[in-house]
């Protein structure tokens, strides 16, 4: 018999030899002589769950990321027992368990191996706070390479990396600072073309060493709870991130303005400034949708109050500015100020809704009006109550979107920056201290939030902006990359943390633009701004403190730039929204780094720079002061410039011109892109005609727009309008599918068809089986045609 004192090593406790096992339909379980039981659900085919208990007994089993919506369900399960192992077949993997050991083995229905346990499971026991310290370690190959973990501020493959998670409120944060403010332990891990993803659902701080202490080791280890483990085999990138997704689930559809661009700052105050501010963008016909109002609009900081001497009457200023067509979006923070005249405060007291100490003691922290109490967003009955709190500001007020901020949560004058650890939290039933609670305490908030503010504005369509997340995070809001800084170095960073978080299953997403603290220049300005109207949330903010950050704070070759980029926004709305549907429907990232679009091609693994905004465009920011161009990775295919319609071949480098007015876009051969014509906030126009821009390749290709009314529930219902096209092009001729799904009807009755690079001019044009005059068509010179967006096929022959 082997004692526990022999499993001891740096002391670290393991598994010994398995002496039961038994199967209850998708659940597995092994039990070792020293009390160690390994649960194995087989989630999917592809999708192992595994659970470790110590001393024979599992905590309650309880998850804030997995959503309700995750597909479930296998083809094939057989166990098979050998002297040594056991053997978990299903229609895609090969599950080995050790006898001796409990170590496992994921491998491929070839035998390859893809993930394999180097010491596996261990633990420590914890005599300071109770319970254990688990951990888990992996064998890296070689070759491997690794990416995800949300908003980390460094290079995108983590391979000799080590990182923690415990989401921080880290102001003007530098490059490698860790943590920051999302927690989402999920890594995808890349060798020898086969992908997986592990994603480790412990709410307690995690961390991860990529094979940083040991280069043939990776491991995770978390301060307490379980380990408690999800497998996603790919083998593709896609398939692991889409897997992961599905899992911990994705938005609905946002209203199409949140799409547009925002302007915001710490703060626009009083309400001349605002109306100013809104004036001013109108004057200049620069495009924006969204103004956001910081702490400064409210009295003394309370949330949930107006400063009258600021804000006379918030309720005919907003009407005013949606009028004008701008949507108000206010700040909301956790830290709810002690003031027995507040009645925001007096209800939580009344209802026991605020957080407490070990020993019953309110937990106070300092914040923007003081001393203040936090309410428990791990209780269901906090949750009901602050959803309420925004009846009045929604349906009386009007405003159109809160941003919750601070909500680490944030506390100032204290080490830690955040509550203390032994803060109790209900944890939906399952109390614990803040441990094990801080992760998701952001995320709990803005969950309150987006429940309660989807109830006021129905029905149309919430929208919420959260700081602080954790896995799963993304079901209930969009989030920005924090305070950063206005340097070129951030830029970088921004670039960067965005793929990361699209990769990690959170989208909607932004940076700062500009840099939130000091200042940039004009030039640094511009660049941000031709790299964030490529993110999916867009918005500029900063702090204020050293000058102005509206896009016409320069000079005006600065502000024509960002106007003709903040247009080509308002055009791509169209494919953005699409990308975003595709998103919400399927998992698929809105940005894609390079090596999710072609993970085959070792020259994409280590890429931070270029990524894919949606399928078919590929973007690739100046970073540099001073540039004229820059030196970028073109992936495999064929591409055309966005800016020039030359053809270039991909799979190498290439040097691009880039002044200060362009930065490197491309388009992949046989795309069709959609575009509105320029608004200056959505909705300002009834859409005449659909543009697309159909980029000629000899060969086939898909793409799809998807439309419905932009805001509102009624796509639900059907009343959406999806379109998929079949591109078919030959040396002198093309050919055009188009099928149709929906109820909904587009305001527009033509499409104007832009073609790109055809090799032969136009001589006959076939719709749906008929010769067209190309008079009615108003064919020119440029390859432009005019026709009904109801045709099936489009059948245009050259010579």
């Amino acid at each position: 018999m082997i004692t526990n004192t022999e499993l001891e090593y740096k002391g670290n406790l393991y598994p010994n030899s398995i002496v039961g096992f038994y199967r209850d339909t998708d659940k597995l379980y092994f039990t070792t002589l020293n009390g160690v039981i390994l649960e194995v659900t087989i989630l999917r085919d592809s999708v192992f769950r595994f659970r470790y208990a110590t001393e024979s007994i599992f905590e309650p089993d309880f998850s804030y990321a997995i959503s309700d919506n995750a597909s479930l369900g296998y083809n094939h399960l057989e166990v098979e027992e050998t002297e040594t192992e056991y053997l978990v077949h299903t229609a895609k993997l090969k599950l080995l368990v050790d006898k001796k050991t409990l170590r496992t083995q994921i491998s491929d229905l070839t035998g390859f191996i893809i993930c394999e346990d180097e010491l596996g499971f261990h633990w420590e026991e914890n005599y300071e706070y109770g319970g254990n310290t688990v951990k888990m370690s992996k064998i890296t190959q070689v070759t491997e390479s690794f990416y995800g973990l949300g908003d980390k501020a460094t290079h995108s493959n983590l391979k000799g990396k080590r990182v923690s998670n415990w989401v921080t409120d880290q102001y003007a944060y530098g490059k490698d600072q860790d943590p920051l403010y999302k927690a989402i332990p999920f890594f995808i891990g890349l060798h020898h073309e086969q992908a997986y993803g592990i994603f480790f659902d412990n709410t307690f701080k995690t961390q991860f060493d990529f094979a940083h202490e040991r280069r043939n080791v990776t491991s995770f280890w978390a301060d307490g709870g379980e380990m408690n483990y999800y497998f996603f085999y790919g083998p593709t990138f896609a398939q692991v991130v889409k897997g992961y997704t599905n899992f911990t689930g994705t938005p609905e559809l946002p209203p199409m303005w949140a799409m547009g661009y925002h302007q915001s700052k710490w703060s626009y105050f009083p309400e001349s400034n605002v109306r100013e501010l809104a004036a001013k963008f109108r004057e200049l016909r620069i495009p924006c949708d969204g103004l956001y109002l910081d702490i400064d609009y409210m009295d003394g900081f309370r949330c949930f109050t107006w400063d009258k001497n600021h804000f006379p009457d918030p309720k005919k200023m907003i009407s005013d500015l949606e009028k004008d067509g701008f949507k108000t979006v206010v700040m909301i923070d956790p830290g709810i100020k002690i003031d027995k005249d507040f009645w925001v405060y007096q209800e939580g007291i009344d209802n026991d809704y605020f957080c407490k100490r070990a020993d019953g003691a309110y937990m106070k922290g300092k914040v923007w009006p003081g001393e203040c109490n936090f309410p428990d967003f791990t209780n269901p009955a906090v949750r009901e109550w602050w959803g309420g709190l925004y009846k009045e500001m929604f349906t009386d007020i009007g405003v159109h979107a809160v941003w919750n901020d601070m909500n680490e949560p944030a506390v100032m004058e204290v080490p830690t920056k955040t509550a203390p650890l032994d803060t109790r939290h209900n944890f939906d039933g399952h109390p614990c201290s803040h441990r094990k609670a801080h992760n998701v305490y952001g995320m709990q908030m803005v969950r309150a939030t987006y429940e309660g503010i989807k109830k006021h504005v129905y029905p149309k369509r919430p929208f919420v902006i959260t700081r602080a997340a954790y896995a799963g995070t993304q079901r209930y809001s969009s989030t920005w990359t924090g305070d950063n800084v206005a340097t070129w170095e951030h830029l970088w960073i921004a670039n960067v943390q965005v793929q990361r978080m699209c990769m990690s299953g959170y989208s909607f997403v932004g940076s700062d633009i500009g840099g939130f603290a000091e200042h940039p220049s004009g030039e640094l300005f511009a660049r941000w701004v031709q790299l964030g109207v490529f993110h999916p949330f867009c918005r500029v903010h900063s702090s204020g403190d050293h000058g102005d950050q509206e896009p016409w704070s320069f000079d005006k070759e600065v502000t024509d730039i960002v106007r003709e980029f903040i247009e080509l926004r308002y055009q791509l709305l169209p494919y953005l929204y699409t990308m975003f549907y595709k998103y919400s429907k399927e998992g698929i990232p809105m940005i894609k780094p390079l090596v999710y679009f072609d993970q085959a091609d070792p020259q994409t693994h280590f890429r931070t720079d270029e990524f894919i905004f949606g399928e078919q465009i590929l973007i690739c920011p100046v970073q540099e002061p001073n540039a004229q161009g820059r030196r970028m990775y073109i992936p495999r295919g064929t591409w055309y410039d966005y800016w020039t319609d030359e053809v270039v071949q991909g799979g190498m480098e290439k040097w691009i011109v880039a002044d200060l007015s362009r930065i490197p876009v491309f388009v992949k051969e046989g795309s069709i892109i959609p575009k509105y014509p320029v608004q200056q906030y959505v909705g300002e126009l009834e859409i005449k005609e659909l543009v697309l821009e159909v980029y000629y390749k000899n060969g086939v290709e898909t793409s799809m727009v998807y439309e419905d009314a932009q805001d509102g529930y009624d796509y639900k219902k059907g009343r959406y309008s999806l379109r998929n096209f079949n591109f078919r092009g030959k040396k002198d001729e093309l050919i055009i599918q188009q099928y149709k799904d929906g109820t909904y009807i587009t305001p527009y009755e033509t499409f104007e068809i832009n073609f790109h690079g055809l090799p032969f001019k136009i001589m006959e044009v076939w719709v749906d089986s008929e010769l067209i005059d190309t008079k009615d068509l108003k064919l020119n010179e440029s390859n432009n045609i005019h026709i009904s967006k109801d045709f099936t096929v489009l059948h245009i022959l050259g010579v």
